[in-house]
């Protein structure tokens, strides 16, 4: 017997795969593309950003902003976004390629699909129709810019699930001024990679490359582990894993992030003294003469901080 949950799903199936055909056949700038946002789109899907924008559309966080990011850790990233109700954007359990180096950047994201014979050769002849070369990889890679972080959604694939080997490899390094690459699926030729300085997170190594896929979106929403990941997101990586910040809360998140290391900062210098127990400091103090005291520490360390910034801006 059919129940009620049981139309209740198929409607709602059927509103989603409509959803999705309409998407893969509206028409985009790329035109052979099976899907991409026109800079219209983006700029609808990231309204709440007042950064400039790229001719993509994507937004374009400052670059001063992006160099104070480079400080940021995963913990001080998430205090603001779970407050802002973002409990989806940390993806972790990647390989790391120079974890001591600070992975930063605007995210250009790329998705592919497992290949689909049929659908594989319609996109082709329309591309090939418009003047575009084969739908592959080095499409995307042709498109970036200085300061991207390469954010590639291919399914976890490893055998032919190699989005670079160390010649593109390099090339992005060159194009992207060492931006960054996350993908979630591997990479190949890991020694020559190794030496090229730019940081790196994947799932795996594989000498296979990329095959049986079929590029299937340029700066569209992608799935990295857990996480929807928009065109232009801030990238922060670190040693433990990728935080994906949306561009409306970077500000934030950086000016939280200063007051974080402050209170860290304090913190430790009163456990120097060797008169309080941990809890009579950490995480808040209780007494209010040391309340109070936090609070000046904060707000002239704040100001030294600020001043010290202004001067680094003049001096460039």
């Amino acid at each position: 017997m059919k129940t009620v949950h049981d139309s209740c799903t198929r409607i709602v199936i059927s509103a989603v795969l409509g959803l999705c055909a309409m998407v893969l056949l509206t028409p985009s700038p790329l035109h052979g593309q099976l899907l991409t946002f026109s800079k219209q789109e983006l700029a609808d899907y990231t309204a709440q950003s007042n950064f400039e924008r790229f001719p993509d559309g994507r937004p374009k966080i400052p670059e001063d902003l992006m160099e104070r990011a480079r400080e940021l850790s995963s913990e001080e990233v998430w205090a603001v976004l779970e407050e802002k109700g973002f409990h989806n954007q940390y993806a972790d359990g990647f390989q790391i390629l120079h974890p001591e180096t600070p992975l930063v950047g605007r995210a250009f994201t790329v998705q592919f699909m497992p290949e689909r014979p049929d659908v594989h050769k319609i996109a082709s002849a329309k591309a090939k129709e418009r003047g575009i070369g084969p739908l592959t990889n080095q499409t995307a890679i042709d498109m970036l810019q200085p300061g991207d972080v390469l954010i590639v959604d291919l399914f976890g694939k490893k055998v032919n699930g190699t989005i670079v080997g160390d010649n593109l490899f390099y090339y992005v390094m060159k194009t992207t001024h060492s931006g960054g690459l996350v993908v979630d699926g591997s990479i190949r030729d890991l020694n020559g990679i190794s030496q090229i300085d730019m940081p790196a997170y994947f799932k795996a190594v594989d000498p296979t490359p990329i095959g049986n896929v079929m590029l299937t979106g340029i700066n569209v929403p992608v799935r990295i582990g857990g996480v929807t990941v928009m065109p232009g997101d801030l990238v922060v990586g670190d040693r433990e894993g990728v935080y994906f910040v949306p561009p409306q809360l970077v500000k934030e998140v950086l000016d939280r992030a200063d007051e974080i290391r402050i209170h860290d900062e304090w913190t430790k210098k009163k456990f120097d003294e060797m008169k309080y127990k941990s809890r009579e400091i950490y995480s808040t103090p209780a007494d209010p003469k040391l309340q109070e005291e936090y609070r000046e520490y904060l707000k002239k360390r704040l100001e030294e901080i600020q001043k010290h910034r202004s001067a680094k801006i003049k001096g460039e």
